[in-house]
């Protein structure tokens, strides 16, 4: 649900002037300071906004201050300018009436950015899509040109706007903007010429000399330096906070945005700089023979660049200055101008051309930001205009900006009190008439056409004979003597005679602000704005794309002798078109007030302010806003507010809410006369009844904050303690299961120990039975071999009784046995040596016969086991001691053999790793490195051991393309004229055989023939077939030579052998050595490594020698002719 706040809540101060008890302007004042102390630069009067200039940055214009102002009452919400922003921009949009947003206040009360604030906050709410939004972008960015153009640096104010702007914004039947109009009025133009001191001229002249490049300022001939321009103040030049340079680039992207071609710019800025240069003629006088002075140009420099700028011809913009045509029915007459006229011409020509210059620009910015459909528009204006001004010295212009400030408080009064009387009458609501100050004596002491000061200006400027400003105020004295608001030294009531605060060459209007002294010196020439004819004509003549646009009356063809209206009359009637304007639209009003003089921020001074808001009339305002009724609110608002007051309509009322209301306040006992029923609102006559309801209603709340703490602690305390109640049972519940898991653990571990209980019992019992069954069969055993032995014994007994009984025989038998055996016996003796070794393995033999049968009873395969167990542990530490060897080829480590049974084995598994983590290596080449390694295998088997230079080229990769003769455009001719890929390019040095010094050379190598290059120009200066190659000659030093001996006979050896020399003499020879091997139709080249070879050269052979030695010219090889048949090359020791 959205929250609403009031306009009431949490109040500092009074936000609504109409509020204040009690009305004078000391409450007043101090209300206005409260809230400026508070940073509350807002406060209302009614539907009129009062803002304070806080000369800082405030945190209250952000996006989120956008969105919270939007769609929102007026009265909703604390004071802002947001707030009336959306209220015109909704009456605009939902009820289809016109608006109009008046800005007024002083020079540096914040007009300007009040006026930037208003467009910013209709542009953000407003539609989107790409067409809106470069309308609003266009929009917006007007304000830069014209804020460059329009403003500049005063005592008040930094940039305050020297003239007065009123932008008529379009809007289509949904809101969105469709374009705009702008409508400026009097540029203070004397201000290019003169400045006051400590303030500046114009904002672009100094951004231009500032943030132009180099190259555009020496197209318009300017120079940076301030100093050189006579228009150019220098005591102020430099302002705090403004940054010329970066404003000029926010001027050159608006113009753009805008919609400003680059040629109109660059025209633009030309007539900027002419005027500059304008302001730097001078001129001297020049006697002539009838004795009348004749001026002349003193340095013709600053004339000439004016002229060249313009494309004006110098001699005519010269005789300008000099000389002045009068013009009378059919007569011409040529005067001369002495000096001063002259510099009155010039400053003339000066104001005029950047004020007829400005008004093309607001001209071209409206053909830019019109809206194209031609249908009806709503329309919302912004006046941006020049405040209420008394100076010191006050002059034409304050008394102009002065006569509009009457006009528009003429119109704020009448349209306030309209406003306030058409509300009564809508309401139903009882109109009472208002006694206030009418200013429009004084409009009419001003603005009469018969005896109005403006009509006596222009009726002085165009009276024949000698005009004065003298003789103007003595015409001011004689007609408006008797008008109580003018006064002066001469007038015929003697009560001023003795006024010495009022000068004679002065006179004093009673404004509503307050009384304000002008000084009538300069107002007939700034009335009459004259500029001769002459000027304007040269104008005309000037090439220049916009000055015939700016001076039409200069064209010949069309002269026109009627004299120009004079600037009172122009202005009069642009007032006049801006206050009827303003009455056919809703009016808005932002007065703007300046805390202080010295443009800081926290400094509030009452003199200041309580001036302001005198010659602002906001107390007046008040009473004309208080007459009647102080405060009205709608029904709903005022109920939805109060409710809580009675008891009837708290907390809902369900009725009408006007019904509500009447219940409210007689509940409240309001007195009758204090308030009234209108249509939609609740009229309340006076703030104090106001303030009582509002006292009551803050005391109510109190009670009712109460009473929202105690239901509120009364629910906080239900709701902890049913999260106790609900996280007790939770934690019961985790208990519970915490403690059935340790009595299953318990239980689970019981019937563990009894089930290993139960299987030791069952084990033992059949280790039991395993053991009774085991000496069962050894009993089995023992009887067989007892009864075995019992049977042996019976067959021993009978065998005994058969030898007794033979016992006889026998012993004669064996005596001659005996001497049979002895013989025998020596032969077996002779024969058992000799069988032995027989009988020992027919012992052994039986012994493992025996331990067979032995083994059939007992664990006869256990040592068997064993020895398996231990050979397999054996063999597996072995193998995984072989995991710590590396997989490089070059790593030639091995671990020792652990035992010597393993002999064999590791031998052969050392060459079967060794071959395998090869083949590995191997397979991780591309096609590519395995050519590099290819080439650098060859060179190994060509060089290793016969040249010096090896070794160092090992480490060096074979790139190949040293030249990058594809990616080098230097190349890209010498690469197109190349039909084959090439495989090396080189720079190398060509010998001359006739003083031993190198030429650079390109050598490029294909499949088929070597090229020799010019290096800077890419001509080729040989090319040869490799057939022609017979050899190549190298020495076995660190030197790079080498000899390229061609063929005899063939077609390339009419110019003879090349004697070449190169940093990669490695990898050409290699590269050559490689090609003709591979190569079928040619015959493979012959490397000749000798420390000495012949050379031919053409017609002669020459010998090249190569010996030890340093050379002069450093740590490189030289070579040196020493006879026509010997070249001698030093190579530098190692």
């Amino acid at each position: 649900m959205e929250v609403k706040t009031s306009l009431l809540d949490n109040m500092i101060g009074v936000g609504d002037m109409v509020l204040l008890e009690p009305l004078n302007e000391d409450s007043f004042i101090v209300n206005l300071r409260n809230r400026f102390d508070h940073n509350e630069i807002y406060t209302y009067i009614g539907s009129v906004v009062i803002s304070m200039n806080p000369y800082r940055s405030l945190p209250i214009y952000t996006p989120q201050k956008v969105e919270e102002y939007r769609n929102r009452n007026f009265y909703e919400l604390s004071p802002h300018i947001y707030a009336l922003a959306d209220e015109a921009y909704r009456s605009l949009r939902d009820q289809d009436k016109d608006q109009c947003i008046l800005i007024t206040g002083e020079s540096g009360a914040g007009k300007t950015e009040a006026s930037k604030l208003v467009m910013s906050y209709v542009a953000a709410v407003c539609g989107k899509g790409q067409e809106v939004n470069k309308v609003k972008e266009q929009l917006l960015q007007s304000n830069p040109v014209l804020e460059a153009f329009g403003n500049a640096k005063t005592m008040r104010n930094d940039n305050s706007s020297r003239f007065g702007k009123y932008m008529d914004i379009e809007f289509d039947f949904k809101g969105d903007p469709l374009g705009g109009v702008i409508s400026n009025y009097l540029l203070e133009k004397s201000r290019v010429c003169k400045q006051p001191r400590g303030e500046r001229n114009f904002h672009i002249f100094y951004q231009l000399l500032s943030g132009a490049s180099d190259d555009t300022l020496m197209k318009l001939k300017l120079d940076r330096d301030f100093s050189k321009y006579n228009y150019l103040s220098l005591d102020s030049a430099n302002v705090n906070g403004l940054d010329d340079a970066a404003s000029f680039r926010t001027v050159r992207n608006a113009m753009q945005i805008v919609g400003f071609m680059e040629a109109e710019v660059q025209s633009v800025l030309e007539l900027v700089a002419a005027v500059l240069k304008l302001g730097n003629i001078e001129f001297k006088p020049e006697s002539r023979v009838n004795g009348f002075d004749e001026s002349r140009v003193k340095d013709k420099n600053d004339l000439k660049e004016m002229c060249e700028l313009l494309g004006i011809e110098q001699s005519v913009l010269e005789r300008a200055f000099s000389y002045r045509t009068v013009e009378a029915k059919m007569e011409k007459m040529s005067t001369t101008l002495n000096v001063a006229q002259a510099y009155y011409a010039r400053d003339a020509l000066a104001k005029n051309l950047y004020s007829r210059l400005f008004s093309w620009l607001v001209t071209r910015i409206n053909e830019s930001i019109k809206a194209q459909a031609k249908t009806r528009h709503k329309v919302m204006g912004v006046l941006d205009i020049y405040g209420f001004e008394i100076f010191e010295d006050n002059s034409f212009e304050q008394f102009i900006i002065n006569y509009c400030n009457e006009k528009l408080q003429q119109i704020f009064i009448e349209l306030t009190l309209r406003e306030e009387q058409e509300e009564y009458i809508r309401e139903d609501i009882e109109w009472t008439n208002i006694e206030y100050f009418n200013n429009a004596i004084i409009c009419d002491l001003i603005e009469n056409n018969q005896n109005g000061i403006l009509a006596m200006l222009d009726e002085e400027c165009l009276r024949p004979g000698t005009v004065t400003d003298d003789t103007f105020l003595d015409k001011l004295n004689t007609i408006c003597a008797e008008h109580q608001h003018f006064e002066s030294r001469l007038n015929k009531n003697s009560k001023f005679l003795t006024d010495h605060s009022l000068p004679h060459s002065c006179f004093r209007i009673q404004h509503y602000a307050g009384k304000v002294l002008y000084r009538v010196e300069g107002f007939v020439d700034k009335n009459n704005d004259l500029l001769y004819r002459d000027l304007s004509q040269a104008m005309y003549k000037a090439t220049h794309s916009l000055m015939r646009q700016l001076f039409p009356e200069g064209n010949p063809a069309k002269v026109n002798l009627k004299r120009p209206p004079t600037a009172g009359f122009q202005f009069k009637a642009s007032v006049g078109v801006l206050m009827k304007n303003l009455q056919t639209k809703n009016p808005n009003y932002i007065r703007c007030i300046k805390p202080n003089d010295k443009k800081v921020a926290h400094i509030f001074t009452d003199s200041l302010v309580c001036h302001q808001v005198r010659y602002l009339g906001l107390v007046e305002n008040v009473r004309v806003r208080r007459a009647g009724y102080a405060f009205r609110q709608p029904y709903e608002s005022c109920l939805e507010r109060y409710k809580m007051l009675c008891k009837k309509t708290w907390p809902h009322w369900r009725g009408p809410a006007r019904d509500g209301v009447e219940v409210l306040l007689t509940d409240c006992s309001v007195p009758t006369e204090e308030f009234a029923y209108g249509r939609s609102k609740i009229f309340i006559r006076n703030p104090r009844t106001l303030f009582t309801l509002e006292e009551r209603r803050r005391a109510c709340l109190e009670d009712l904050a109460t009473l929202i703490q105690k239901i509120y602690r009364g629910w906080k305390s239900r709701t902890h303690f049913l999260l106790l109640k609900k996280s007790q049972v939770v934690v019961a519940a985790w208990y519970r299961r915490y403690a059935q898991q340790n009595k299953y653990q318990k239980i689970k571990s019981a019937t563990l120990v009894m089930q290993s209980f139960v299987r030791g019992w069952k084990a033992r019992n059949i280790l039991r039975q395993l053991k009774y069954e085991k000496r069962c069969k050894e009993a089995v055993t023992t009887i067989a071999a007892y009864w075995h032995g019992t049977q042996a014994r019976r067959e021993l007994r009978h065998l005994k009784v058969a030898a007794r009984e033979k016992h006889a025989v026998s012993v004669i038998w064996a005596g001659w046995q005996g001497t049979k055996a002895r013989r025998e016996l020596r032969r077996l003796k002779e024969e058992a040596r000799r069988k032995h070794a027989v009988a020992i393995i027919w012992a052994y033999w039986l012994g493992l016969q025996v331990r067979r049968e032995y083994r059939k009873f007992f664990r006869a395969n256990a040592g068997k086991k064993i020895y398996d167990f231990t050979i397999q542990r054996i063999m597996q530490k072995y193998f995984l001691g072989l995991k710590t060897t590396t997989m490089s080829p070059m790593d030639n480590t091995w671990p020792a053999k652990p035992y010597g049974f393993l002999e064999g084995a590791h031998t052969q598994l050392r060459r079967i790793f060794h071959l395998w983590r090869c083949k590995k290596y191997r397979g991780q080449f591309t096609e590519e490195k395995k050519a590099v390694y290819e080439e650098k295998l060859e060179a190994s088997e060509i060089f290793k051991d016969k040249k010096a230079l090896y070794p160092s080229s090992v480490s060096q990769p074979f790139k190949g393309d040293y030249l990058e003769i594809q990616k080098n455009p230097k190349y890209q001719k010498l690469n197109s004229a190349m039909e084959e890929k090439v495989l090396l390019a080189d720079l190398v040095n060509k010998i001359n055989r006739a003083n031993g010094k190198g030429s650079p050379r390109l050598f490029l190598l294909t499949k088929s023939n070597f090229v020799l290059a010019d290096q800077k120009t890419g001509q080729v200066k040989a090319s040869v077939p490799l057939p022609d190659l017979a050899s190549v000659s190298v020495s076995t030093q660190s030197d790079g030579f080498f000899a390229l001996k061609l063929k005899e006979g063939s077609a390339s050896a009419s110019k003879g052998d090349f004697l070449l020399s190169s940093e990669h003499l490695i990898e050409i020879i290699t590269k050559l050595h490689r090609i003709g091997t591979t190569a079928a139709d040619r015959d493979q080249i012959n490397i000749d490594i000798s420390d000495e070879f012949l050379v031919q050269f053409k017609q002669d052979k020459v010998c090249v020698k190569f010996i030890q030695g340093g050379p002069k010219n450093g740590n490189s090889a030289a070579c040196k002719r020493k006879n026509n048949r010997l070249l001698e090359v030093s190579v530098p020791s190692p």
